[in-house]
C-alpha cells in the first residue's frame, strides 16, 4: 500500500462510487474522500449525540482535545494504556448510547473500502469520536504531523502490512480544518524530517458526512480552524491480520 502514490486526491459519490475496493484508489492517490458516505442529518444526529454525552468525555492532554469512547493513541502517549484495555466495555457503551449504530457503521464503511468482511479487534475499543475544540491548541496551530502506526505491532509495521484510517466527519468547523496528506511513508521511525513538509501533498476539506480513506502509512496532519464550533469526527482504524481485517479506535 505503501508505493509511490500521485500526489492527487481522489473524490467519489458514495451512492455512485465505482464497483470493487475503493482502497485499490490509495496505489494510485494520497488519499481517497468520500462526499456522503452517511446522510447530513443522521451525520449530525451524531453530533449531537455526541455534545450530549459531555460528561463521558475523556479529556486528553490536559484537555487540548476529548473523545467519546477511548483512542489507542491518546492512552499511549499519555502513559494510560491500563486505562485503555480496562475501559473498553464502556467505552462502546457510551458510544453506543449517544450515537447509535456508529460502530457498526464505521465498520460497514471499512468493509466497503477494503471489498472484505470485517471484525473487531479482540479486546480494543470500537470506533469512537475525536472532539477538537474551537479555540484549542489544533484549531490555532494545527494538529499533530504524524503516521497512524501506533495501534500496529511492530512486526505488522516493519512488513509494511496493510493499514488503513477512516474519518467520518461529524461535524466541521465553519472554515478549514480539512486534512492535509503528503506524499511520506512510514521508514521505521514516527520521526520526520522539515524537508518532508515541502514534498507533495493534497488537503481533504470534509463536508458532513464525508468520509477520508488514507493509508495508515502516510504522514498527515489536521489543518487549523477558525470559528466557534468544534471539529467532532469519528475515526476507525483498520488492519490486515492473519487473513483478515481488524479495527479498533
Amino acid at each position: 500500500m505503501t508505493a509511490r502514490a500521485e500526489a492527487r486526491l481522489v473524490e467519489v459519490t458514495h451512492a455512485h462510487s465505482q464497483p470493487g475496493p475503493l482502497a485499490a484508489l490509495l496505489a494510485t492517490s494520497l488519499a481517497v474522500h468520500v462526499r456522503a458516505a452517511v446522510d447530513a442529518e443522521r451525520a449530525s444526529r451524531w453530533a449531537r449525540g455526541v455534545c450530549d454525552a459531555r460528561e463521558h468525555w475523556v479529556s486528553d492532554f490536559d484537555g487540548a482535545q476529548f473523545s467519546l469512547g477511548r483512542a489507542w493513541y491518546t492512552h499511549l502517549e499519555q502513559d494510560r494504556s491500563a486505562a485503555y484495555f480496562a475501559g473498553v466495555a464502556a467505552s462502546d457503551a457510551h458510544v453506543q448510547r449517544a450515537c447509535p449504530d456508529l460502530q457498526d457503521t464505521m465498520r460497514a464503511l471499512v468493509a466497503r473500502v477494503v471489498g472484505a468482511p470485517v471484525v473487531a479487534r479482540s479486546g480494543w475499543c470500537g470506533p469512537g469520536v475525536h472532539v477538537f475544540p474551537a479555540g484549542s491548541p489544533v484549531a490555532l496551530e494545527g494538529g499533530e504531523v504524524h503516521f497512524d502506526t501506533e495501534g500496529l505491532t511492530p512486526a505488522h509495521a516493519s512488513d509494511r502490512a496493510p493499514a488503513l484510517t477512516l474519518v467520518l466527519m461529524l461535524q466541521p468547523p465553519p472554515r478549514a480544518g480539512g486534512l492535509r496528506v503528503w506524499d511520506v511513508t512510514y521508514k521505521g521511525s514516527d520521526f520526520y524530517e522539515d524537508e518532508d513538509l515541502e514534498r507533495a501533498h493534497v488537503t481533504c476539506d470534509y463536508g458532513v458526512g464525508d468520509l477520508v480513506v488514507i493509508d495508515s502509512y502516510r504522514l498527515h496532519q489536521i489543518q487549523p480552524f477558525d470559528g466557534e464550533v468544534d471539529r467532532i469526527s469519528a475515526t476507525c482504524h483498520a488492519a490486515f491480520v492473519s487473513g483478515q481485517w481488524e479495527t479498533w479506535f
